[in-house]
């Protein structure tokens, strides 16, 4: 068992960290107050190659795995892009999943080379006001006439939704009394037709960079060509991505955290009060050390549900608990370098309340951590199901 990168995965932090060094911690303090999105970044990305890392060869993409894919998404968040830099690529990595799976021939030499180009941007259409993480509950209909369906609903949280060309888009085929089991949904990939769609951004927390919006679908005629797969099987299709979402997200905080945990060290040792560093008192260096901790153990999961997943092999609890300690260790790593901080720590210009800020979304998305709770306690311990 060895735990080192081997030559090309430390080859890909090495570049990755390269395309982000002019992308610094003042650049995302920027995006952070004026908004918009990071479209140099992105395009930066595209064009080094980046965007296609798990996507297949064939279609453009370097056909790696999900491991290569949480590094390099790690690394992205941890030269101080956080979330902002990571959630700007984020969809490229994992959201197509379904179709290298399912898709068509057709398909995928129609939609991946323009999403690896950077060419095309993606938002993924799940979420509903009021299902929630009951995706078996949505609303939206996509009813079929003739060579097109006509869709009509509301999603909810869908980021990048105001600079997307296409949408990922999870509708019910099939009415929700009518519908066996899993079954009833539907997955279309389709052009974001602003005439049929209305997107509002919503005004948030933190990472002002990357938009979260609500959509209002009303009348988005799809051709059948951009159904991917069977009519019916689309939540199935999605579980598919589901993991290497977890994954990745996992990753994503844990980058963060490590840059919230480096500011805090550097300032530790640069910050002067007594004639001594305030480093120098274990008030300070224990609970750094401890996010240090936390952090590496949480890192350990990911690489074991990344490799788990690359190797085909069942990783959904791994996949979960990455998140879930993940997220934590992210927020606890932020938390710390504000205290290290003191009064500073407030001061945007430090940037440690912007990481605090971005290290909720790790904790809230894609599924709660009550949840992740109740998988393990029923999936891998065997207790009955509490919801």
């Amino acid at each position: 068992m060895d735990f080192n990168l081997n030559e090309q995965q430390q080859q890909i932090v090495d570049a990755v960290q390269r395309v982000c060094a002019p992308f610094d911690a003042d650049y995302w303090l920027r995006r952070d107050r004026e908004g918009g999105f990071p479209d140099d970044f992105h395009q930066a990305m595209a064009q080094s190659g980046w965007l296609g890392i798990a996507m297949p060869e064939a279609y453009g993409g370097a056909g790696l795995g999900i491991t290569e894919a949480a590094l390099m998404m790690q690394t992205i968040a941890a030269t101080g892009a956080g979330l902002s830099g990571a959630s700007a690529v984020h969809m490229n990595i994992f959201g197509l999943h379904p179709v290298v799976v399912f898709g068509s021939d057709e398909q995928k030499a129609r939609w991946l080379p323009p999403l690896i180009a950077g060419r095309d941007k993606a938002c993924f259409g799940v979420t509903e006001p009021n299902t929630g993480l009951n995706t078996l509950r949505l609303k939206t209909r996509a009813v079929r006439e003739g060579d097109h369906y006509a869709v009509s609903g509301q999603k909810v949280w869908i980021s990048t939704a105001q600079v997307a060309n296409k949408m990922l888009l999870l509708a019910r085929t099939t009415p929700v009394e009518e519908a066996r089991g899993t079954e009833g949904l539907s997955l279309f990939y389709t052009d974001l037709d602003r005439s049929t769609v209305e997107v509002r951004e919503i005004e948030k927390m933190g990472r002002k960079a990357v938009d979260s919006n609500q959509v209002f679908i009303d009348g988005l005629r799809i051709p059948v060509a951009d159904r991917i797969g069977e009519e019916g099987k689309g939540f199935s299709y999605i579980l598919h991505g589901l993991n290497p979402e977890r994954i990745l997200i996992a990753a994503e905080a844990i980058g963060l955290g490590r840059a919230a945990l480096a500011r805090g060290a550097q300032y530790a040792k640069e910050r002067v009060v007594f004639d001594r560093p305030i480093g120098q008192n274990q008030g300070i260096q224990h609970p750094l050390a401890k996010s240090w901790m936390e952090l590496e153990a949480a890192w350990l999961m990911v690489l074991k549900a990344a490799s788990l997943y690359d190797a085909h092999q069942p990783c959904g609890a791994e996949a979960n608990a990455a998140k879930y300690l993940g997220a934590e260790a992210c927020y606890g790593a932020c938390e710390n370098a504000i205290l290290t901080h003191g009064g500073m720590g407030y001061a945007k210009e430090y940037h440690v309340e912007r990481y605090l800020r971005e290290a909720w979304i790790p904790r809230l998305a894609p599924v709660s951590p009550q949840l992740i709770l109740c998988f393990i306690a029923e999936k891998v311990l065997g207790l009955p199901k509490s919801y």
